[in-house]
């Protein structure tokens, strides 16, 4: 039986059975930061970026960091997190030597789909 509360057009039952897999608790819980850019970079900013996207690199590898954009025409960074709760996020964002200089707004996302880029395997011969 199918039941749900009603979001607009779209229904939690719908949601949930849209994906392929039998719906389960995750552990880890998504978020979107929408990260605003100063509007003057000052060369303290820019000495650290070097540090940012070395601590960036760490969190991808690690599964911590899903997405991560920047649109420097509209002074917007946008990143996509996967942690277990708020608190790890907000000790991730602490952590980034640009955040600082950013102010941000935090969304947790109720589902968070993305294609991935096809990658070869690697051949040996």
């Amino acid at each position: 039986m199918r039941t749900g509360r009603t979001f607009g057009t779209w229904s939690v039952a719908f949601v949930l059975s849209y994906h392929s897999k039998p719906f389960r608790c995750m552990q880890n819980v998504q978020y979107m930061v929408d990260f605003t850019l100063p509007r003057e970079m000052s060369e303290e900013f820019v000495s650290l970026i070097p540090r940012q996207r070395s601590l960036v690199n760490r969190l991808l590898g690690a599964g911590k960091l899903l997405q991560y954009a920047l649109s420097l025409e509209n002074g917007k960074l946008w990143a996509v997190f996967s942690v277990e709760n708020q608190e790890e996020l907000q000790e991730i964002i602490d952590g980034l030597p640009l955040t600082p200089f950013m102010k941000w707004r935090i969304s947790e996302l109720t589902f968070y789909n993305a294609a991935h880029p096809f990658v070869p395997a690697f051949s040996v011969n």
